[in-house]
This record gives C-alpha cells, structure tokens and sequence, in this order.
C-alpha cells in the first residue's frame, strides 16, 4: 500500500499512504496500512510526502492523517485530487501544499526535491533526500518513455548530476521484464489505427488516472471523426481536475450519457471505468444490459486498453464472457498487446536510470518477492550492493557500512468500515489468549486453470507462538491450495481458515491466535533455461 517511512535523529517523515481493494472479503473493502507500529515506537511522521496520484499512494491519507494533521507535499494534480477526497470527509485542506515538479523543500533535517519521471499518471516524482551526509533517492513509480504525451522526458542530465548516490529505493514492479516498457506515443497511434477500422459504437476501459491515453483516444476520435462520452465517477473526477490543470485542453466537448442514444453508433467513443471487472463500474452495467442510456450491439467493440491486475483475472474473464455471447467485438492485452503500456521500468531502463545516478545500494521495493529478487541480481550486476528484499513492517537500519535489517513488526490488516478504520474481521488481537502467541500468514496465490498455486515465498510470523516446522507446513498449504475449488479470493480464504486451523492444532502444542491474509500475485513468465531472465 505504499507507505514509507525514513527517520534520522528522531525526525521521521512518510512518503506516499495508500490503500488496496480486498477481493478476497465480502464488499471488497479498502484496506489502509496499519499504524500500530508507529503507536509502539512513538513514530510520528512530521510531513507526508506525495510522489504521484495513484489511489495506492494517495488513498489512505483521510484515513490515516488526521493522526498526524502534518503537512501534505504533494505535485498539482495529486493536490487536487487530495483536495476532492478532503472535501467529501469534510477535512479542511489547509495543510496541503503544492509542490512544482523540480522544487525542493526542507522538514527537519531532511531536504527533499520532486525529481519528474514519467508514468502512467502526469506529474509523477522520485524524490531526491538529503539528509544528514547521506544521498538517498525513492523513486516512487516510473519508467523512461521519450514519448510520454502528457509531461517531458526524464531529464538525464539531471539525474546524472545526482551521481554518486548512496542509496536507492526503487520500483521492482517489472524487473524482470526485459527490454523496455514501450512508450504512451506508441500506444497512441496503435488506438488510431484500431478506432479507425471499427465500425459500430466503441468503448474503451483504460484506468482513470491514465490521463495519457485520455489524450490518445482524444487525438484518435478527432481523426476518425468520432464524438467522447466519459462513463464512471473516477473517469469523470480525473478529467475534471487533469483540465483544470490544463492536461486535457484536446479534448472536445463532451457528450452527456443521456444524449448517445440520440447519434450514430459509428459517431460514438465511449470511455468508461472498470477494465477490472469491477462489480459497480461502467462497463459491468454495460454488459448486464443495466446502463439507463446505452445498449451495445452485436458489431459495437470494446478495447481493453488495461493489463489485468493480478487477481482479478477471474471477474475480467466473466465480464469478456459476456461480451463475446453479446457479440462485441473485443481487443484487450491477449489479441492485441500494442493497445497498452505499462507504467514500470523494464530492465533496459532500470540500467539506463542507475547507469546515471550510479547508487553505491539499492533497496527494492514494490512488487512481488520475484520481482524485488530480479531488481536484486539486475542491480548486483552493475556493482550496487541490494543485500535486502524487505517485506512488508521491516525497519531497516542504514549507515556507512550499508543496509542491515533490524527488526520486523507484524501488519495486521486495516479495514475501512462505515467511515472508521478497525482491525480485519476475525483477525483483533485476542485479549485473553494472548498466552498462545500469534501466527501471522501473509499467502500470495494466483489462479490457473487447474487451480490455486502459491507465488513466491511463505510470509510467515509466527510471534510468541511455538516452533513451526516451515518446511512440512509450506507443503501441506501447497497440497491444499491444488485440491480447493474456489472461484474468488474470499472463497479461497473461507475454504482454507478452518484446514488451516485443524492442521495447527494437530502439530503445536498450543494453537495460537491465526491471522491469514491472501493475496494475489503474477504467475512467473518461465523461461527456458538457457535464457536469461
């Protein structure tokens, strides 16, 4: 969920406080990171620093900052969206301060600079820490895309006067892609030729902070002489704030939802939230035949111009399902991987990056074990020093003689419910059995045809609780995972609680108080072993 913390001298400050949407609970609640761990350590962050506008960096803070009412540095376009969320709490937004791209401000003994780098929403930073003799840059979201349509290039000449840094704590989110990312200029002439040979309405799911591909399917829908309507409340918020900003000045005027019945299908661009599956969004109600305006037609398309994120490949699939019976044409990442960018650097630009800033350590971050593993030896390589692929809740100590790990603390989950954050249903610490300890399971799976695979490492923290033989307990979890049958994460979880608890209580001496998380993560792209990863 994104939310960092670095002390020095007893003066902390955070970086970024987001949220996540589980899908393995009833309702698919937020969840916010827990603040326990500040409480016992006396930890209060003296000034919250932004580095971009994505909901999993910004979406916790009416949540969590009104325990710090400290100041909120963030870039125009998060301001403004920071603002809108404010105003909806009824939180007064005094204390948030726009920061341009390239400025630096201090808080204690910290001075920090917003450094631009592009992503897939404008306005994205590193930021540049000095602190103390030490040089550390967190990069936040990024990738290198010469063409990114909305903002600049990274600037290397910039970046090369940083050099050399001490640390870097970067994105692993696709380290182990190789090559490039692929740039939003790219993506833009491929919907060009795709809404060009389409007859028939179009719809196009992209995520809303995309304001990039927004100006792509604008610039396509003047070409093709096509009108835009936005379909969802997120699409309509960050159209509304990116062009008060001046971001979105090529797109025409819209048309109203209530006002497409009245023009030709082949006149029509829709764009519309919910490329996820999303139960509530846009494109659900489009393929439940639930919109109160628009109907699609055999012959309409719909681009998918968003990569599933993981865990959610499931409900996509449905939603396609119906689709296709409907007989939409569809384009989505499978027949048509042109039509999308990611946000994350490939190898080629985390080389690229450290080639010019020449980071002495890195600390990856984001991302699944695999990914944090690949930055790992991507960045061993290049002669940096990345000993560690911290998990969520460690506090990491870093000096002259580099990175070490000095303590983990447990993160239970925290949910958001009826506009108060309380501890995950099931999972409050018990009182009165505090004798038998705690086992915390943090279990990453993905889905497959066949069934559920767990991903990467066990996370596991069994405080205060007896011995647990890993090894044994790794491969009973495994076996269970391939004989349940489970079509969501929320099934999954119901189905393995109670196997879980009967096989601790038939192998410790005292069953302690359990606390499962699951998560879902990427299926590994194997390659043959002669390739390099």
């Amino acid at each position: 969920m994104n939310f960092t913390l670095y002390g020095y001298e007893d003066h902390w400050v955070a970086v970024d406080c987001g949220m996540m949407i589980r899908q393995d609970m009833p309702g698919t609640p937020l969840q916010v990171p827990n603040l326990d761990t500040l409480s016992s350590l006396g930890v209060t962050p003296a000034a919250l620093f932004i580095t971009h506008g994505h909901e999993d960096h910004i979406g916790a803070v009416v949540w969590l900052w009104p325990n710090w009412q400290c100041p909120i540095y963030a870039t125009p376009l998060a301001a403004g969206l920071l603002r809108l969320k404010f105003a909806e709490h009824g939180l007064s937004p005094d204390k948030i301060i726009v920061v341009e791209p390239g400025e630096a401000l201090s808080s204690g003994p910290f001075t920090v600079r917003h450094l631009p780098l592009p992503h897939s929403i404008p306005e994205s930073c590193a930021l540049m820490m000095l602190v103390g003799d030490y040089r550390v840059l967190h990069t936040g979201d990024w990738k290198l895309d010469a063409q990114p349509l909305v903002g600049k290039p990274a600037d290397a000449g910039q970046f090369r006067a940083l050099a050399p840094l001490d640390l870097v704590v970067g994105d692993s989110t696709n380290a182990p892609m190789p090559g490039h990312s692929g740039s939003e200029g790219d993506v833009a002439r491929a919907l060009a030729r795709t809404i060009a040979n389409c007859k028939g309405r179009v719809v196009i799911s992209c995520f809303a902070s995309n304001v990039a591909r927004i100006v792509a399917i604008a610039r396509a829908a003047q070409q093709c002489g096509r009108r835009i309507s936005l379909m969802g409340r997120s699409m309509e918020r960050m159209v509304t704030v990116a062009r008060g900003l001046g971001y979105l000045d090529e797109l025409p005027p819209l048309v109203p939802s209530h006002d497409l019945g009245y023009l030709p299908a082949d006149e029509v661009i829709i764009i519309a939230t919910g490329s996820q599956g999303e139960p509530r969004a846009a494109l659900q109600r489009l393929a439940q035949r639930r919109h109160p305006f628009v109907d699609l037609e055999p012959g309409d398309n719909i681009i998918f111009s968003a990569k599933a994120i993981p865990g959610n490949e499931r409900p996509i699939e449905r939603l396609k399902k119906r689709f296709t019976q409907m007989g939409i044409t569809l384009f989505d990442e499978f027949n048509h991987p042109e039509l999308h960018a990611t946000g994350h650097p490939a190898q080629e630009e985390l080389t690229t990056l450290y080639r010019w800033v020449k980071p002495r350590h890195l600390l990856p971050v984001h991302g699944e074990a695999r990914h944090q593993q690949a930055h790992q030896a991507l960045a061993e390589s290049l002669n940096i020093a990345a000993p560690l692929a911290p998990l969520n809740g460690d506090l990491i100590h870093f000096d002259a003689h580099g990175l070490r790990h000095q303590a983990r603390y447990p993160q239970p989950p925290c949910i958001v419910s009826q506009n108060s954050v309380v501890p995950h249903p099931g999972l409050e610490t018990s009182t009165q059995n505090k004798r038998r300890g705690s086992l915390y399971l943090a279990l990453p799976v993905t889905a497959s045809d066949v069934g559920w695979w767990r991903i990467g490492r066990l996370m596991l923290d069994n405080a205060g609780a007896g011995a647990l033989d890993e090894d044994s307990f790794s491969d009973w979890l495994d076996e269970q995972l391939s004989d349940i049958h489970a079509d969501t994460l929320a099934e999954l979880r119901q189905a393995l609680q109670p196997r879980l608890i009967n096989w601790l209580a038939e192998h410790m001496q005292h069953l302690p108080d359990v606390h499962l998380q699951i998560m879902a993560a990427e299926m590994p792209e194997w390659t043959k072993p002669d390739q390099e990863s």
